[in-house]
């Protein structure tokens, strides 16, 4: 038997059930004990002498009986809703899901752009009405698009619009390092604001940080071109609502497909539920028939790494606190 088992936390993701997480688990470590706490007791009752743990989410009270726990894998790629300053405190080692959600949110963002260049969803009102009536379309070819965000996910839609002849620009934290796009830019506003004024698609896929927070206003709606289609798979709170209802209905802009908004849910009385050019999909890009098969190669990969090392540091996606 491995030095190192593994203990799983009872919430799963996705409408998966979390059995299929532990599975996958043990079938990667054949010689840990997977252990699932399918209850809250059998949480409260395991975690005490569990080095290694791993679920989506650890309140407070379950982290002060975790006294053993030197690694907590995040199921999540999101880690803010955890307790990190007692984490840091307690010296615990923590990763997180990301790139899991690189190839089914590649694919959504991509439909979303393809959905608003050929207008389906006009042509899918059109059919709902019994109405064979002509409408005008867009196409893909020699259009700009702007990803806000160069991690797993924005690399994943940058990957996928290869073959589009499209020209691509990325927003990165750090572009002295490039990137996969014809051009890669900082997040400081002049930059961004250029780009922007060139944009016929703007993909947001970036965390939600203090510079994010509302980085999409009404500057930068009026700094993009009329023509221009929003899709945000990143969190609500990056554009300004507010904002965005008066670009949507101002025509600033030509559409938005969100995946996220701000307020989350999006109330049933909201105005932009009956805005004929959004789309909307309740946070359901990062749903993968795969999410737990991926991340469980990250953290059966990180176990044989404390195995063989002993050490629960350099580990892959490791956060820093």
């Amino acid at each position: 038997m491995s030095d190192h088992d593994v203990l799983v936390l009872r919430k799963g993701t996705h409408g998966i059930p979390v059995e299929e997480y532990a599975d996958a688990l043990r079938s990667r470590l054949p010689d840990s004990d997977v252990t699932l706490a399918r209850t809250p007791a059998a949480e409260r009752e395991e975690i005490p002498d569990a080095e290694i743990v791993t679920g989506m989410v650890l309140d407070e009270e379950l982290l002060d009986r975790a006294e053993a726990m030197q690694l907590f894998a995040c199921a999540y790629a999101g880690v803010g809703h955890l307790p990190l300053d007692g984490l840091r405190e307690r010296g615990v080692t923590v990763t997180n899901a990301s790139g899991v959600h690189g190839p089914n949110m590649g694919e959504h963002v991509l439909g979303n752009i393809l959905t608003f260049t050929r207008r389906f969803h006009e042509g899918f009102r059109r059919q709902r009405n019994n109405e064979w009536r002509h409408y005008k379309a867009h196409e893909l070819q020699d259009s700009t698009v702007t990803v806000v965000g160069l991690g797993a996910i924005g690399q994943a839609v940058v990957d996928r619009l290869e073959g589009f002849g499209v020209e691509t620009v990325s927003v990165r934290y750090t572009p002295e390092k490039g990137g996969p796009t014809d051009e890669v830019i900082g997040f400081d506003e002049d930059g961004l604001h250029d780009a922007l004024a060139r944009t016929d698609y703007l993909v947001l896929a970036c965390p939600l940080t203090d510079e994010t927070d509302g980085l999409i206003g009404s500057e930068e709606f009026v700094t993009l071109p009329p023509e221009a289609v929003l899709v945000n798979v990143a969190r609500g709170p990056v554009v300004d609502t507010d904002d965005l209802l008066t670009a949507l209905r101002s025509g600033w802009i030509r559409g938005a497909a969100l995946d996220v908004t701000d307020p989350e849910p999006l109330p049933r009385d909201h105005p932009l539920w009956d805005l004929g050019n959004v789309q909307i999909t309740p946070h359901h890009a990062g749903h993968t028939p795969d999410y737990y098969e991926r991340l469980a190669d990250i953290v059966a990969g990180n176990v044989r790494r404390v195995d063989e090392t002993g050490e629960y540091d350099g580990l892959e996606n490791e956060v820093s606190l």
